[in-house]
């Protein structure tokens, strides 16, 4: 399993913007904008209107929403990155996704490696630590999703099933969005597969919520840069405190579907039970 082909990730905030493997030697992620990636992405405070300031008209009014990639029209640049044994380590400030190039008061490091004995699984590990003023645009406090993480693939991979155990599989299906369909997995894993035999899952066992998923635009482009793609998101709700620290793991795990789903029962053994965890100064 690759994870990156270049040097860019460091231009895309640290974000994974290459998944591919043996079988499948193109790129899977989505790589568009900065919205789209496989990235870390929190929500908090209230709905603001900002257009007078530059915020994108489309995006209004829109919350407190630091991106790993960078926001409407601007990346974010990883401010570390570097390989340690068998992990990729990088360090960003993130951008506000609804402002052409503002730098939300945040870090988002993120750790990425191998799972053991799973050589088609990886591992990523993310901290989020919000570093807001107390009297900035967002008010206090309040209840938000999270995405843990926010994925975009290229839209070939259109077949998106729920992992249900045993080897079973529930096929999830929804129109062209945003707005995205919702599912709850009871495994906590989502898989979409092309129309050959490769596939890509996400297991986040830290989503306590509805994921989002589903596809945006119609047909079967397997170009990274194209806009149509397949969208999939873990969802997590919780109150990000204007000093605080978020963090949790999920795995990405490519291959064949009895491959992908061997995989996952290995993981739901390991990880079921793993959970966020948020801490305050």
């Amino acid at each position: 399993m690759a994870l990156s082909k270049s040097a860019s990730i460091t231009a895309k905030g640290g974000a994974i913007t290459w998944v591919s493997s043996r079988d499948y030697q193109k790129n899977m992620v989505n790589v568009a904008d900065p919205g789209r990636l496989i990235q870390q992405s929190y929500y908090a405070g209230k709905l603001l209107d900002r257009t007078s300031a530059g915020q994108n008209p489309n995006w209004s009014p829109w919350a407190w929403n630091p991106i790993q990639g960078g926001g409407v029209g601007s990346w974010a640049a990883a401010s570390e990155f570097r390989r340690e044994d068998m992990t990729l380590y990088s360090e960003t400030t993130p951008k506000l996704w609804d402002m052409p190039d503002e730098k939300g008061q945040a870090l988002m490091r993120q750790w990425v490696s191998h799972e053991h004995l799973i050589p088609n699984a990886v591992v990523v590990q993310c901290e989020f630590v919000s570093l807001r003023d107390k009297k900035d645009f967002w008010g206090g406090t309040i209840t938000n999703p999270q995405e843990v993480p926010a994925c975009y693939f290229t839209r070939n991979f259109a077949t998106v099933k729920s992992y249900l155990g045993s080897g079973r599989c529930r096929k999830e299906s929804h129109p062209p969005g945003p707005l995205w369909g919702k599912t709850k997995p009871p495994r906590k894993a989502l898989a979409c597969f092309d129309g050959v035999a490769h596939g890509i899952a996400v297991f986040s066992p830290s989503s306590t919520q509805h994921w989002n998923f589903g596809p945006h635009s119609n047909g079967l482009s397997d170009d990274p840069t194209a806009g149509p793609c397949m969208h999939v998101a873990p969802i997590d709700r919780a109150n990000l405190a204007l000093r605080s620290t978020y963090r949790y793991r999920y795995w990405l795990v490519v291959g064949v579907e009895s491959l992908i789903e061997s995989s996952l029962e290995i993981l739901w053994a390991r990880y079921a039970d793993e959970r966020v965890v948020a801490t305050e100064p």
